[in-house]
């Protein structure tokens, strides 16, 4: 099942994709899960999705204004330098943990929305990563057991503002200016996606691939990095894990290539979907 969040009729919503539409579950559902959080607090994807077996489409997909797949995560972690050839262009020594930073959900956009470069920068750069979204509590959760608290997956653009990141060693400035992430277009369900260690993962910037990988090629891989993780905090439905991008980043080319004005960026994963965003000034 492939989930997204939306606006219709001038209302955030949620629903399930049908061919080439959305049938609208918080016209339907609202009252018991206003949005896709709390569905999967309640547990409720299955309701959801028997509720829109057979249902016409409320909307068409294309002309839809999409919302980040999560438009209220609790939590959005990201793990940096998790492909060993981005580790080495970045001329950083192997890991002996994962790297753990935070976006805010201000820094998200949607599928189609603008990404948006900053005044203050002319170094917004690119990185293609699986997000993870989060179905269950979880809490000191082992590995064996990292898939069960998982709810799906989409694509996620770690937009990253480079000067801004390497201030100091702290990456959280750069890595959240407004509108610079791009998180969609839905979540497809667990279910649909047996081996998430298996994918192509590819970025192209105006038609140009510009990195090509898989994400069996993560130094840590999605078990280690939920068991890392909840040994510290709890993961809550609708928290979101951005799992880190392969080599071929912008700022390390000869030259360095960065997002401006006018561009358009896809992120593409295997069995997920394709995101798209154009860039414009902000």
């Amino acid at each position: 099942m492939k989930v997204v969040s939306f606006v219709r009729n001038g209302k955030s919503s949620y629903g399930v994709v049908s061919g080439d539409g959305i049938v609208d579950m918080g016209a339907r559902l609202g009252a018991k899960y206003p949005d896709l959080v709390a569905v999967l607090k309640a547990g409720a994807l299955a309701e959801v999705e028997a509720a829109a077996k057979g249902v016409a489409a409320d909307a068409k997909l294309a002309g839809t204004t999409l919302l980040p797949v999560i438009p209220n995560p609790g939590k959005i972690v990201c793990v940096g330098v998790n492909y060993d050839e981005h580790r080495r262009e970045m001329g950083r020594e192997p890991p002996g943990h994962p790297t753990i930073f935070v976006r805010f959900p201000e820094s998200q956009v949607a599928h189609d929305q603008p990404l948006l470069k900053p005044a203050e920068s002319d170094k917004l750069d690119y990185e293609a990563e699986l997000a993870v979204i989060i179905g269950k509590t979880g809490y000191k959760v082992s590995e064996a057991d990292a898939f069960s608290i998982v709810a799906g997956y989409s694509c996620y653009n770690d937009g990253s503002v480079r000067d801004w990141q390497t201030h100091t060693g702290q990456f959280t400035p750069g890595k959240n200016f407004n509108a610079t992430g791009g998180f969609g277009p839905w979540m497809v369900t667990a279910d649909e996606i047996p081996d998430a260690q298996a994918l192509a993962i590819q970025s192209r910037l105006n038609g140009q691939v510009m990195q090509s990988s898989n994400t069996e090629l993560m130094t840590f891989n999605i078990r280690k990095i939920i068991k890392y993780v909840t040994t510290f905090t709890p993961l809550q439905p609708g928290d979101v894990i951005a799992t880190g991008t392969p080599g071929g980043v912008g700022t390390k080319r000869n030259p360095p290539v960065y997002m401006k004005d006018g561009d358009i960026i896809e992120i593409e994963i295997e069995k997920v979907g394709l995101l798209r965003n154009p860039v414009k000034n902000g």
